[in-house]
């Protein structure tokens, strides 16, 4: 199979999950907006309805990360970078994913790892009386957090071996 289709792939899953997880946002204004009335126009709060909209809000950062390297908005230091030929350019990604993302993740999802298996052990509910009762899916994506980073990661390693293979010809 070709580099570029498995990059094309990877970059799909990448572009759905982005897509979908982008809906969370609309449902936290729409969250927000009946807490506060609920809150102030009745004086009813919900724990629960507070913590939905910290879970959509963490799901929307944790998810949506591979998306955002797809899309190049992630925070990246531009000093010379811009003026880096394209074969350069493609050089700087893959030692930035070999020397920074994939150790990172690695770190992260390796001292993750206790944290979320221990929480699913015990089926971990919120400490808050009336809070949600599925801590360990929350706290699970910490783990979809690093493995959606490192697809879009390997994806951006495949396409820049694919521009310098093209460039050196």
């Amino acid at each position: 199979m070709n580099i570029i289709k498995i990059a094309d792939s990877l970059e799909c899953f990448a572009e759905k999950l982005g897509r979908c997880v982008s809906w969370f946002c609309p449902l936290i204004v729409l969250l927000m907006t009946a807490i506060v009335v609920l809150r102030y126009g009745f004086s009813f709060g919900s724990i629960a309805m507070q913590e939905i909209v910290l879970y959509f809000h963490s799901a929307i950062f944790l998810l949506g990360a591979g998306y955002t390297l797809k899309h190049n908005e992630h925070v990246r230091v531009d000093v010379f970078y811009h003026r880096f030929s394209v074969v350069t350019k493609a050089w700087v990604s893959i030692l930035g994913f070999f020397l920074l993302l994939l150790p990172f993740m690695i770190c992260v999802f390796y001292l993750a790892l206790p944290f979320v298996t221990d929480s699913w052990q015990i089926l971990e509910g919120s400490s808050d009386a009336g809070g949600l009762q599925f801590v360990y899916i929350f706290k699970t994506l910490i783990l979809g957090f690093c493995i959606t980073l490192l697809a879009q990661g390997v994806a951006e390693v495949l396409r820049a071996t694919a521009q310098i293979m093209k460039g050196n010809r």
